[in-house]
Order: structure tokens, then C-alpha cells, then sequence
């Protein structure tokens, strides 16, 4: 199975039925089949179809998700496609860049996302946060506005010449696997687990001093998402805060 095989592309609240056709050619031209729906506005039409112009079998293989968390629970790898981030600080990645590493880690194999927000929105904070990077098209800045279809169509053309320019894509044998890197990498979904037990513990132990707790968990974020956990390490930092939340809850009987 090739790399592109482990590589999908989500659209996020798309409002035009007619942009998600045109971005399911956008992808059959660069060999790309993996189209995903978050939350579409309007349900797939006449115009979805015509405007993927011999793409239909990517638009009716679709999935539709309620939410990106759930699109994307499985990957390793999330890349959202958006303008300069904002309050979210993510490491931001040209095209090609985002291209290549996506290959690289869909060849160990691994599954990756490209993740598209809605036309005029793009994607919100809360989305950004479930990506690992940014993909930024360095368009004219007078005139920055990228049609969804345009955008998926770059990021599809970056995949493909990654693809065919770099044995990167291909699966490591197992004999040329880094030492210590044996362990099954976690999933998206578990370390959403961890941040989430993680933000509770934080609260429990008052960790904040009634300060907003956004920042720090940003900062703590960015901090995992890097390190690119493993099941076990996952299992380990779970078990210990688990430990600090029974530690809190004594704690809180005694005063009581």
C-alpha cells in the first residue's frame, strides 16, 4: 500500500455542496482518494457531483463526521490549512514542507490528515488545537483570499510530487527502525484523552491560582503534540496523573 494511501483530507463545515465536489477532483487528479466531511452546512447535491467531473467515486465514499476530533482520532499526524494562526501558536509549514513530512509519516505508515476549514471562517481556535502544525499558502497578501477547491488542489500537488520524488514514503524495514522507537505511537484520540485528563487534574490540584486556564494548556499542547508519544508513555503519564487526582481528592476530604 502506498503512502498517499494513508493520507486523507478533511473538509470542515464546508458550506457549498459545490466546493467539496470541485475539492474531490482537486485530489483524483493527484491520485488522492481520501476525502472526509466534518459537519457540512448543506448535504452533498446534483451540483457536489457535476463539479467533481469523474471524481464521483471519491464524493460517495465520503464519510461525514459530527466533529474533527472524531475525523481525525486515528492519525499521528494532523495538518491544518489555514492563514497565519492567530491566538493558536502552531509550528507553521510551507506547502512543500507540509507535503513531504505528510509522505514521510504515511510511509511508517502512519495516518495523516490535511485538515480545510469553512470558506469564510476557515478553521476556529478549538480546531487548530487539534493540529500539529499549520499549512500556510504563501499567497499575494493583496489578494490572500484562496478558493477552498485552489487550496486543497496545492496541497494535493505537494503530496504527489513528495510521493514520487522520495523514497521517504516508503515503510522503514524493521531492522532500520530507530532504537527505542518499538512502541506503537499513540493515536489522536488517546492523547485527547491525556490533555483532557490532564485539564481536570490542573483544576483539581488548583494549579491555575484562578488565573485562565487556556494559556497553559496551549503551551502544555504544543509541549506533547511534539513529542509524539507512545501508547505506553501515554499509559505511563495517565497513571501518574490519576495518582494526583486521588491525591487531590484526599486532600479535599480532609479539609472538608
Amino acid at each position: 500500500m502506498s503512502a498517499s494511501a494513508h493520507i486523507r483530507f478533511v473538509l470542515v463545515g464546508t458550506q457549498h455542496p459545490g466546493n467539496i465536489g470541485a475539492a474531490a477532483r482537486a485530489m483524483k487528479t493527484m491520485g488522492l482518494s481520501r476525502l472526509v466531511l466534518v459537519a457540512p452546512e448543506n448535504p452533498l447535491d446534483d451540483v457536489a457531483f457535476r463539479r467533481s467531473a469523474g471524481a464521483e467515486d471519491v464524493l460517495g465514499d465520503a464519510p461525514v463526521f459530527g466533529a474533527l476530533a472524531e475525523a481525525v482520532a486515528d492519525c499521528r499526524l494532523v495538518l491544518g490549512c489555514t492563514a497565519r494562526a492567530r491566538r493558536v501558536q502552531l509550528e507553521e509549514l510551507l506547502p512543500e514542507v507540509a507535503g513531504q513530512r505528510a509522505v514521510a509519516k504515511a510511509g511508517e505508515p502512519a495516518e495523516v490528515a490535511f485538515v480545510f476549514g469553512r470558506e469564510r471562517t476557515g478553521l476556529t481556535n478549538d480546531e487548530l488545537q487539534l493540529c500539529h502544525a499549520a499549512v500556510h499558502i504563501p499567497s499575494d497578501p493583496g489578494f490572500s483570499s484562496l478558493n477552498l477547491a485552489a487550496a486543497v488542489q496545492v496541497l494535493a500537488y505537494e503530496v504527489r510530487m513528495a510521493a514520487l520524488e522520495s523514497p521517504r514514503g516508503a515503510p522503514l524495514a524493521a531492522a532500520d527502525q530507530p532504537p527505542g522507537q518499538d512502541d506503537t505511537p499513540a493515536s489522536h484520540s488517546q492523547i485527547e484523552g491525556l490533555f483532557g485528563q490532564l485539564g481536570d487534574t490542573l483544576d483539581q490540584i488548583d494549579f491555575h491560582k484562578g488565573r485562565a486556564p487556556e494559556s497553559a494548556m496551549r503551551k502544555l499542547r504544543r509541549l506533547f503534540m511534539k513529542a509524539e508519544l507512545s501508547e505506553q508513555e501515554v499509559r505511563l503519564l495517565r497513571g501518574i496523573l490519576s495518582d494526583a487526582q486521588r491525591m487531590a481528592r484526599l486532600a479535599a476530604q480532609r479539609h472538608d
